[in-house]
């Protein structure tokens, strides 16, 4: 500990794509907690995915599962995080119940090892980067995320963005 601050909480991330169940599983080595952040948890093309396929292999294998997809899911059912029919994360960042949720992973996080769960692979093409990850870097959290190939990236934080306007 630097200055007497508390140690930085780690959160990591995976995406379960199509790969085979028991691939998945063997990414998730450490990890005592599975947060599903799919605001609809299941899958046409990976029906091992089913909320209740994975939660069932999840505790088989002693990782408990958690859905808050209802909260930090990509697609709210919320209107107000939408604009011209695409999600704003901005807007769902503002939402209470959404800041809720983060609360939540954080508190979960500084009691167990936690992954949060998507359906993309890629990280950089999915919520729990664009908007989960950054706003857990924003609470001095340490990101991860697991790759298909096992790889674990760490997420850097956010740049300062600059913001021009044009006025009409």
């Amino acid at each position: 500990m630097k200055n007497g601050s508390p140690p930085q909480l780690t959160i990591y991330t995976i995406g379960h794509s199509n790969i085979e169940l028991e691939d998945f599983l063997s990414l998730l080595e450490g990890i005592e907690v599975v947060v599903d952040v799919r605001s609809v948890p299941f899958s046409k093309y990976a029906p091992q995915f089913n909320l209740k396929n994975v939660k069932s292999a999840l505790e088989s294998i002693g990782i408990e599962y958690k859905y808050l997809g209802n909260v930090l899911g990509g697609r709210p059912k919320d209107e107000d995080c939408y604009e011209n029919g695409k999600v704003v994360y901005e807007n769902i960042m503002r939402k209470e119940w959404y800041r809720k949720g983060i609360s939540a992973l954080i508190e979960l996080a500084a009691k167990k090892k936690v992954a949060i769960m998507c359906s993309e692979e890629d990280p950089y093409r999915c919520h729990r980067h664009h908007l989960i990850s950054q706003s857990l870097l924003k609470e001095g959290m340490e990101i991860f995320h697991i790759r298909g190939d096992g790889r674990k990236e760490n997420v850097e934080k956010p740049k300062k963005r600059t913001v021009q306007l044009t006025l009409v």
